[in-house]
């Protein structure tokens, strides 16, 4: 894998109005025309490139869009308010009452509550299976299928998709693949791999900052376009438009992406690996003892690594909860949902965003009580983050002096 995505993305230029290095931010929410045809002409969507009003497009959200699609590799991307609206934009523009989605088991808790519990209502009903086991996910297909979903890298079980087998499947069923890769931008080149469409939170990793919450498509040009069919585009009728100022925030974030990401799976790398050796059940893609390493191996950029996501198994909810409390008050990161942020991130999934999955299914999946995931943040000195995390299990009993001889 090589870095054209990276490279695509800094050959961007595009100047603001008076010559700022930034393109400037287009605060409009409607546009004007030299003449009422080209309003029409626009309107009926024969004038890609002019502005109508900002729900369909801004020139903001535009560049954005051409950001993403040069850092995924395919042909346009559409901007959305959020991840959440840019999966529910997706979905009802490809399925429609009767069908079936063919989904991995393990996936963001909204989701999942999306796929089972609201879609339902129109008659839109999901499969949700072992994505790692392609006989599994191939027998789950039926007529009615309009795709199969996963994601990249899943949530939280740090599950790793075998996109490129996923993708020949979902060719011989005439079905698009359809792939979240909010934890693994960079790392995994998904399109490159295959999938059709390629969606991701912004919120996280690419935009950095947990200031803002977006969400993006990237995708051919012919379906991007048909998101944003004033008659009959999920992403304009649906109304979950970006503000252009945030667009203009995210794009500024993201010239720093390949940093940022590339220290975010070396922090994670050093504490997965420390702390599996000090004799705790540690899930993280990079080690050798994770299922999908191989995989991960075959199908990511190196230089990027294995990504800044890591979990932790303390044995119980009391344990986790005291130990992300503990950890808080010694400054060692925020308990707190989402990831990506400069500070590492740590929650409890099964109560928190993974909390929509019932008990029962956490349980059938191998989502345990005690688990606590980390979004490891840019420390620079990680050894002395993971010395003090060291000193807040040993104090609480998780590590002991017996476990890490064991271990070792």
């Amino acid at each position: 894998m090589n870095h054209k995505g990276v490279d695509k993305l800094h050959d961007l230029h595009y100047f603001g109005e008076f010559g700022g290095v930034n393109p400037s931010i287009s605060d409009s929410s409607t546009y004007t025309f030299l003449s009422a045809k080209t309003m029409f002409d626009t309107f009926e969507g024969n004038t890609e490139g002019c502005y109508l009003y900002s729900r369909h497009s801004s020139p903001s959200n535009l560049y954005l869009g051409e950001a993403l699609a040069a850092l995924e590799g395919t042909e346009a991307a559409n901007v959305f308010a959020s991840g959440m609206g840019a999966i529910a934009s997706v979905v009802l523009q490809i399925c429609d009452s009767g069908d079936q989605i063919v989904s991995s088991r393990t996936i963001y808790g909204g989701t999942y509550a999306l796929f089972k519990n609201f879609l339902p209502k129109f008659d839109i009903n999901s499969v949700f299976t072992d994505i790692t086991n392609l006989k599994a996910v191939e027998n789950s297909i039926r007529a009615n299928t309009k795709m199969i979903y996963c994601e990249a890298v899943s949530n939280p079980l740090l599950e790793v998709a075998d996109i490129a087998a996923l993708s020949e499947l979902a060719k011989k069923y005439g079905i698009p693949l359809v792939v979240d890769n909010t934890f693994s931008p960079l790392s995994i080149p998904a399109a490159e791999l295959g999938a059709d469409i390629v969606i991701h939170s912004l919120t996280k990793f690419i935009n950095g900052s947990s200031d803002c919450v977006a969400g993006a498509v990237c995708a051919s040009t012919a379906f991007c376009l048909r998101l944003k069919d004033v008659n009959d585009g999920a992403g304009m009728l649906l109304g979950s438009t970006l503000d252009s100022l945030r667009a203009a925030s995210i794009l500024k974030n993201m010239r720093t992406l390949h940093i940022r990401i590339k220290k975010h799976s070396e922090n994670a790398m050093y504490l997965a690996s420390k702390f599996e050796a000090d004799g705790l059940k540690v899930v993280y893609p990079g080690l050798a003892s994770h299922p999908g390493n191989k995989t991960m191996k075959t199908q990511m950029h190196k230089a990027y690594g294995f990504g800044g996501l890591m979990t932790v198994d303390v044995g119980s909810l009391e344990k986790a909860n005291t130990l992300m409390e503990m950890m808080q008050s010694e400054n060692l990161g925020y308990l707190a949902v989402s990831l990506g942020f400069y500070k590492t991130l740590f929650s409890a999934p099964g109560t928190s965003t993974s909390s929509e999955i019932p008990l029962e299914e956490q349980k059938a999946m191998g989502l345990s009580d005690g688990l606590i995931r980390f979004s490891v943040g840019l420390d620079q000195n990680i050894e002395q983050t993971y010395q003090k995390m060291k000193g807040c299990m040993q104090r609480l009993g998780i590590l002991t002096s017996d476990s890490i001889l064991s271990a070792s």
